[in-house]
C-alpha cells in the first residue's frame, strides 16, 4: 500500500478505478478516506445536505467482498460519487432544496441512480442545492449556504453548488449535477471544475423532480474531462420510462476524451461567439476572463484548430426567453406540492379548508426565489398573456435553435467564456434577482437549443477559476469531450500541473 487516505481524496476517478482494480487499495478504505474528508472539512463548504455515512461502508465494504470472491464487476466499482439533492433515491432523504419535501424518503429510485449503482458506485449522499434549482449560487438553499472552495466568502456557483463545492473541496471524486440554464457548467467554472451539460433528452430525466421539464437535464461534475466522460457513459443512454429520452447510441465520450488529450486538433474548425464576450460584446465581462478565454482559443489554434468568429445576433434574447420559459414550467410543475399527497403539510388541524391548507403549506414550504418564479410563470401563462409572452419567448428559442444550427454548417464547435465573471461574494447580489439571472448569460443559448456543451478550466483570475464553454451540434457530445481534453492536456502541460493543484489548503481540514 503506497497510497494514504488523505492521497485518496484527490485522486481523479480514471486512478482510483485503477488502484480499485488491481487491489491496490479497497473500496472500503476510499469511502472512508472521504466520509473523514466530509468530517473534517463540510462544516466549512456546506457541501452536503445528508451523508449516507453507515450504508456508504456498507456498500464499499459489499464491492470488497464480491471483487475476492472473483465477481466479475466493472471498472468503477467501489469509486464514491455524491448525487444532487433532486436525483430521487430509495430510502433516502430528497428535498430538492426546499422545506417543502423536508423528511421526504422516495419509494423509488431516479434512472441515474440505478445506473450508477448497478456501475457499483459508492453512493456518499446528496449535496445542496438553490431550492428546486431555482438559482446560480446555491444562496437559495433553504437549509444552508454552500462556499467555494478556493475562497470560503464566495459563492459555489448554482444551481449545483454542493456538488461543485463538494468535488473542488475533495469531499468526493465527482457529482452529479443537473443543468435548466447553465447550473452544471456555470458552478464547474467558478470552481475549477470540468461539468457537461449533456444533450437534451441523452440522460433520463426519470426520477429527476423537475424545475423546467424541457430544459432540465443531469450530467457530470469531475476534476477531469476523462472522469466526467466516464461518468456520461453510465448514466447516459434510452430510458422508455423518459418520454423525452433519445433512443440512439452514446458515441464512444471516454474514447474521445482520450483521443482529444493527444493534441491534435487539426481540421476542427472552432467558432467563437461574437455575442458572447467577443469583440464588441464585452458589457458585463470581467477583462480576466476575457483573457483567460482569448487564451485558450490560441491554445486550441496552436493544436491545429482553425479559429473563425461567428455571430448569432438571437443570442443576446436568450436571458429574457429563458426567464420566461422556465418560470413558466415551474409553475406548471410545482403545483404538486400542495400538502396533500406527500411533503409538508401546514394548518391540518381541523379548522382549515383544503385550499386554506394548501395556502399555509405554500406559504411556509416555498423560498422567495421559488415563488417569485412561480408568480412570474402562472402571469406569463394567463390568458390574455400567454401569446405576448410564453408565445414570444418560445419564438426567440426557435430563433437560437436555427442560429446554433447555421453556426454548426460552418465550424464543428462553439467556444465562449463560462460564465462572465468569476465567483461573486456570498450575499454580493442575493437583493438583486436582474444581477443574479446574468451569471447564466453565455450557458442559456445552448440550454434553450437542447445542445451538448462543457465548461473546462482555462486558468485563473484574480486567483479564482474561470472556465471555457464548448458547444457542440445535438448528439455530438464527443465533440465537447475530445475539445475539452485537448485544451485540458495542452494547458495541463504549460502550467506543470492541473489547476486545482493551485486551491488553496481549507483551513483545519485534515
Amino acid at each position: 500500500m503506497t497510497t494514504s487516505r488523505t492521497d485518496l481524496t484527490t485522486v481523479d476517478v480514471a486512478e482510483l478505478s485503477r488502484l480499485l482494480t488491481t487491489g491496490e487499495v479497497s473500496a472500503a478504505e476510499v469511502t472512508r478516506a472521504h466520509l473523514d474528508r466530509i468530517s473534517a472539512a463540510d462544516d466549512r463548504l456546506g457541501a452536503y445536505l445528508h451523508v449516507e455515512h453507515d450504508s456508504a461502508l456498507a456498500a464499499a465494504t459489499a464491492v470488497d467482498e464480491a471483487r475476492s470472491g472473483g465477481a466479475d464487476l466493472g471498472p468503477l466499482a467501489g469509486v464514491p460519487v455524491a448525487l444532487k439533492d433532486l436525483v430521487v433515491t430509495e430510502g433516502v432523504p430528497t428535498t430538492s432544496g426546499s422545506k417543502i419535501l423536508e423528511g421526504w424518503l422516495p419509494p423509488y429510485s431516479a434512472t441515474i441512480a440505478t445506473r450508477l449503482a448497478d456501475a457499483g458506485t459508492v453512493m456518499l449522499g446528496k449535496t445542496n442545492m438553490d431550492e428546486f434549482a431555482m438559482g446560480s449560487s446555491t444562496e437559495n438553499s433553504a437549509y444552508q449556504v454552500s462556499r467555494n472552495p478556493w475562497d470560503l466568502d464566495r459563492i459555489p456557483g448554482g444551481s449545483s453548488g454542493g456538488s461543485s463545492a463538494a468535488v473542488a473541496g475533495h469531499l468526493a471524486p465527482w457529482a452529479i449535477g443537473t443543468d435548466t440554464g447553465g447550473s452544471i457548467r456555470q458552478p464547474a467554472a467558478v470552481t475549477g471544475l470540468v461539468g457537461h451539460k449533456p444533450t437534451y433528452g441523452s440522460v433520463s430525466r426519470y426520477g429527476l423532480i423537475a424545475f423546467s421539464s424541457s430544459l432540465d437535464q443531469a450530467g457530470p461534475m469531475a476534476r477531469t474531462v476523462l472522469d466526467a466522460a466516464l461518468m456520461h457513459e453510465v448514466i447516459g443512454g434510452y430510458d422508455p420510462r423518459d418520454s423525452t429520452s433519445i433512443d440512439a447510441p452514446l458515441a464512444g465520450l471516454a474514447d474521445a476524451a482520450r483521443s482529444g488529450a493527444d493534441g491534435d486538433l487539426r481540421g476542427l474548425r472552432v467558432g467563437v461567439v461574437r455575442e458572447l464576450g467577443g469583440d464588441g460584446h464585452t458589457d458585463g465581462y470581467d477583462p480576466g476572463v476575457l483573457a483567460r478565454t482569448h487564451e485558450a482559443v490560441e491554445v486550441l489554434a496552436g493544436l491545429g484548430a482553425d479559429v473563425v468568429e461567428v455571430s448569432c445576433p438571437s443570442f443576446d434574447l436568450a436571458l429574457p426567453a429563458y426567464y420566461l420559459i422556465a418560470p413558466s414550467e415551474a409553475s406548471s410543475n410545482l403545483a404538486r406540492y400542495e400538502g396533500v399527497r406527500f411533503g409538508l403539510r401546514v394548518g391540518d388541524d381541523g379548522s382549515h379548508d383544503l385550499d386554506e391548507v394548501m395556502a399555509l403549506t405554500r406559504e411556509q414550504g416555498f423560498g422567495p426565489e421559488v415563488k417569485r418564479r412561480i408568480i412570474l410563470g402562472t402571469y406569463a401563462l394567463s390568458s390574455g398573456y400567454y401569446e405576448a409572452y410564453y408565445g414570444q419567448a418560445q419564438k426567440v428559442r426557435t430563433l437560437i435553435t436555427r442560429e446554433f444550427t447555421a453556426g454548426f454548417a460552418d465550424v464543428d464547435v462553439l467556444v465562449s467564456p463560462t460564465m462572465p465573471t468569476v465567483a461573486f461574494p456570498l450575499g454580493a447580489r442575493v437583493d438583486d434577482p436582474i444581477a443574479m439571472y446574468a451569471a447564466d448569460l453565455c450557458t442559456l443559448p445552448a440550454s434553450l437549443a437542447g445542445l451538448p456543451a462543457i465548461s473546462v478550466p482555462s486558468g485563473l483570475s484574480e486567483g479564482l477559476p474561470v472556465g471555457l464553454q464548448i458547444m457542440a451540434p445535438a448528439l455530438a457530445d464527443d465533440r465537447c469531450y475530445r475539445v475539452a481534453a485537448a485544451l485540458e492536456a495542452a494547458q495541463d502541460a504549460a502550467r506543470g500541473h492541473r489547476l486545482l493543484d493551485e486551491l488553496p489548503a481549507l483551513a483545519g481540514a485534515a
